[in-house]
Order: C-alpha cells, then structure tokens, then sequence
C-alpha cells in the first residue's frame, strides 16, 4: 500500500480521510469547477481527483497546498496535512506515539535491536526490510516514516521527556544493514547518549547477571502519575496498564540499570565497538 491508498478499515484514520475528502469536494463544488478543471488548476488528473473526494487516495501534502493556493483557501485546506500526516501511519505507531507523548518518563530495554526511537534512517529500514513476509517497497518507506516521526518526542530544548534507554551489547555488534549502516548507528547512540534527557546504558554481554532474558519491554511515566508497558512479540504487542504487571516491569527494569555500565562506561564501549566495526 502506497501513502496515496486509504486504509478505511482503520476507523480513526478512516474518520480523518473522510472528513478531508468532504472538505476538499465542498470547496472545489463553492469555486464552481469540476473534478476536471479542478484537476488541471492543480496539475493533477480528473482520475486522482475523483479518488480523493471518495476517499480512495490520501491527498499528499503537496495536493493539499495546491489545493489550496488555487481556491484561495487562505490556509484552511493546507492546515489539514497534519492530520493526514498521522492517518498515514499504522494505527500501532499513532497509539505509541500518543502514550509517548503523554509520558513524562521513557524506559526502554532491549535485547535484539536499537530502540526505535534512536534509530537511524537507513538502520530502520534494514531492521523493517527484514521483516518476513516482507513489506513491499512502499508499505516499507511508510513504516520507516512513522518510526522516524516517533523521534520528534525527544527534544533536548526542553529536555523532556526523561529517557532510559538499556541496550544488550549484542544490539551494538549485530551488523544490520552493513558496517556503514552500523557505523551510522553506532556514532548516533553516541550523539544521544550526550543530550541532557538521556542516560543511555549498556548491558555487555559478559556480564554472569542479565534480568532481561525474557525480551524487550518499556515503560513509561505519564503526567497523570500512571505507569503503562509496552511488551512486544512477534504478531502481538501488549500494552500493560494492570499495575500488577507495571510494578513488575518497573522492578525489573531497576534491576537491568543496576547490572548495566554506567552511562559513561556505556559510550566509552560504543566508541570501542565503533572502532572495531
């Protein structure tokens, strides 16, 4: 699926696409054009039009700017990208991302890759690419979008939220994508692990001790003092609010720190696995 295709059996982004497409028509219908002339005004054929308005294409941003350049709109039409923006991504990510924004703390473990919020372009891709059955080139790219856009929550201006991040030793040596790949990704933990928001910790894999056998998690602190985990396995990702299980997790999560290096100790072995990579 290409981020021109609606995806209507999700209905939050279904509710978006239609509400956008109603707008659009309504404009278009108030100028007195056709679908036709509407579509040669803005440089795009009668077919794409006609798809838009029943909903069977997202308009891409630079459609709505068009748009609304040409029916003088003053802003109206082209104010509507950022909702289209988010439609765009699975709904897995939309909710993720919203539960991040809501936390005041992130912590985050992991075991087989780097967190997806200090992933490179090209490491997601290869991490995302080698996904079996595969995504096709385009599903690939969108899914690469909305973990890149997940990123924007760490802002070092304001230096919230607090993030944790423990990665198993293993993550910084598996060669995904390539050593240049790598290369990128290793020399971006070590830009992170310098921003004032961020304690970035290894786990190495001498260490007798490791209390995160069992996988990955994160957990995160929200403004409203609650505690939600995020587990994921393959085909099934849990969001864990029983405070039962999010005591647990937090627990563990303390334990994974305290048999982790320090966060200095941490980017002295990244520069050293970079050196050898």
């Amino acid at each position: 699926m290409s981020d021109w295709d609606a995806e209507l059996e999700d209905e939050e982004a279904g509710a978006v696409i239609r509400t956008v497409a109603r707008q659009l028509k309504l404009w278009r219908e108030a100028a007195g054009l056709t679908q036709a002339e509407f579509g040669t005004l803005i440089g795009y054929g009668e077919e794409l039009v006609s798809s838009v308005e029943r909903r069977r294409r997202i308009p891409r941003p630079e459609y709505l700017d068009a748009a609304d350049k040409a029916l003088d709109a003053k802003g109206k039409i082209s104010a509507m990208k950022t909702d289209l923006e988010e439609a765009r991504y699975p709904k897995k990510v939309r909710d993720v991302k919203r539960l991040e924004a809501e936390a005041v703390v992130i912590s985050s473990y992991n075991n087989s890759v780097v967190d997806g919020l200090l992933q490179t372009r090209d490491y997601a891709r290869a991490v995302l690419g080698s996904r079996r059955p595969p995504f096709t080139v385009d599903e690939l790219e969108r899914q690469v979008a909305a973990r890149l856009a997940r990123q924007e929550i760490i802002n070092p201006a304001t230096a919230e939220p607090l993030f944790s991040f423990v990665l198993c030793e293993s993550t910084l040596r598996r060669l995904i994508g390539g050593k240049m790949v790598m290369r990128g990704q290793l020399e971006r933990l070590l830009e992170a692990g310098e921003l004032p928001n961020i304690d970035l910790q290894v786990l190495p894999l001498g260490s007798e001790e490791n209390s995160g056998l069992d996988g990955l998690f994160r957990l995160l602190k929200l403004k409203d003092g609650t505690n939600v985990g995020l587990s994921e396995a393959p085909l099934v990702s849990r969001v864990l609010c029983n405070p039962k299980e999010t005591t647990a997790l937090d627990m563990r999560y303390g334990i994974i720190r305290a048999q982790a290096l320090t966060p200095r100790n941490s980017l002295a072995l990244i520069e050293k696995v970079l050196g050898e990579t």
